[in-house]
């Protein structure tokens, strides 16, 4: 039983040390542990860090590319690499590494494909008020689309068996922790949350500029999942509203003109018109996305195949 822990880097030779550091070099049930890196244009001596600690795998891009691109890169890597458990985790050394062992715990046991740790964030003091709040906001919003009980759904701190990683698509460019949530439940891979520790901050967070900045691309991230995964179910909820809103000022101008007051009331009459038709059109266009998202699920199968042939085949040349 192989496993690899990646880490995503943009300029972090002054923390790197210290998370590699802090990383397992043994668990049990585990026969060996390698370390990756996902070098994401790092402009200092990131790589340089990193090698002279003794990783055994690099990732790089020339250039800057984000954190979801690179979480993607470094499955990839991961799997051709022959790991049966892939854990992410931070380069800040924002989560405590022994604590890994507590997310491969339940794969290892046949429990789950998907392990999220839980951060304490009601106890982590360098969160703001408003970030805490939020957090479980953001968080409640992601169980609902995805149909999960996962409390903690920024968390990168996670762990995902071999059959999950080869499943997984990311296909915005901000972040891959909510969408791989969504996916994951829509799809119903086995996933589940363990509570985790967290260290003291190291620097700032890159992942935005401003809270509302966070916030904005968070939900746009949840709405394209969901609009992906469920697309039918999307439109339809739209369409409903712009239809029953239509018939309620269609309903009311007939009230109206039985009473004889009508004659004054004719854009309101235009107005149910034009929200009954954009109604029914709004579903329309959900049916042909969920044929759309009918004809993903196939190519998505295919993916799946082509990807395990491919990764088996590199594994075995690296086992000869």
């Amino acid at each position: 039983m192989k496993l690899i822990i990646q880490i995503p880097c943009y300029n972090e030779e002054e923390t790197l040390e210290i998370a590699l550091n802090d990383l397992p070099k043994r668990i049990e049930g585990i026969d060996e542990i390698e370390y990756l890196i996902i070098n994401d244009g790092s402009r200092d001596n990131t790589v340089e860090v990193a090698r002279k600690w003794g990783v055994h795998h690099v990732v790089s891009f020339k250039k800057n590319k984000g954190l979801a691109r690179g979480f993607m890169a470094g499955l990839d890597a991961c799997l051709r690499n022959g790991a049966d458990i892939i854990v992410n985790t931070d380069a800040d050394n924002q989560y405590c590494g022994q604590d890994i062992e507590k997310l491969v715990r339940p794969i290892l046991d046949g429990k789950a494909d998907i392990v999220i740790g839980a951060r304490p964030i009601d106890q982590t003091e360098h969160f703001s008020p408003l970030k805490k709040k939020l957090q479980h906001f953001g968080s409640w919003v992601v169980r609902k689309a995805s149909r999960t009980d996962i409390p903690d759904a920024p968390s990168g701190f996670r762990a995902y068996s071999r059959e999950a990683a080869m499943r997984l698509n990311v296909t915005n460019e901000y972040t891959y922790t909510l969408e791989t949530i969504v996916q994951a439940g829509r799809e119903k891979i086995p996933m589940m949350s363990v509570p985790i520790r967290t260290n003291a901050e190291l620097r700032p967070s890159r992942l935005f500029n401003s809270m509302f900045g966070y916030v904005k691309k968070s939900v746009l991230t949840i709405v394209r999942a969901f609009m992906m995964y469920k697309p039918l179910q999307f439109f339809s909820m739209i369409g409903t509203i712009l239809f029953l809103i239509g018939t309620a000022v269609g309903v009311r101008f007939l009230i109206l003109f039985i009473a004889g007051d009508g004659v004054g009331h004719i854009q309101s009459l235009i107005l149910a018109s034009m929200l009954i038709v954009l109604g029914v059109m709004t579903f329309i266009v959900g049916l042909q996305a969920d044929i759309i998202a009918a004809n993903r699920k196939i190519l998505e199968d295919i993916q799946y195949h082509v990807r395990k042939l491919d990764y088996d085949r590199e594994a075995g040349k690296d086992e000869r």
